[in-house]
């Protein structure tokens, strides 16, 4: 249980990081995030598009309430409901880094994080 509440907490700080980019994205035009390295190395080319947020829940926001509840299921020791979220956090990985790689064309350095976070949480559920 410690490695998944040391991954979740990694991932709240970098879905935290994503969401204070996001918010600088839409308030502030002259903004160039951190994470922008050239026109293939981009998270403000994926925080932009269509593809971030489900039901205009961006996924950011999205992001840091599940590595809240993740840390706290571990921190309680709540078996039950933790393989089901890593498991949908890693389908969800998967279908972003295609959407990001394939559709957008674009590498994002903090979403890449991400979902290696998510990859190593489910691979440590399964091992």
């Amino acid at each position: 249980m410690l490695l998944i509440q040391i991954l979740s907490i990694l991932g709240f700080l970098l879905s935290l990081y994503f969401f204070k980019v996001e918010f600088r994205l839409y308030h502030d035009k002259n903004y160039k995030a951190t994470c922008d390295v050239n026109k293939k190395i981009s998270c403000s080319k994926a925080l932009l598009s269509k593809y971030n947020g489900i039901l205009g829940i961006p996924n950011s926001l999205a992001g840091i309430f599940y590595y809240i509840i993740l840390f706290s299921l571990a921190a309680y020791n709540i078996k039950f409901y933790i393989f089901p979220l890593v498991l949908l956090a890693f389908i969800g990985s998967i279908f972003l880094a295609y959407f990001s790689i394939i559709k957008l064309k674009t590498y994002c350095l903090v979403c890449n994080l991400i979902y290696l976070i998510n990859l190593i949480l489910f691979l440590s559920l399964i091992i």
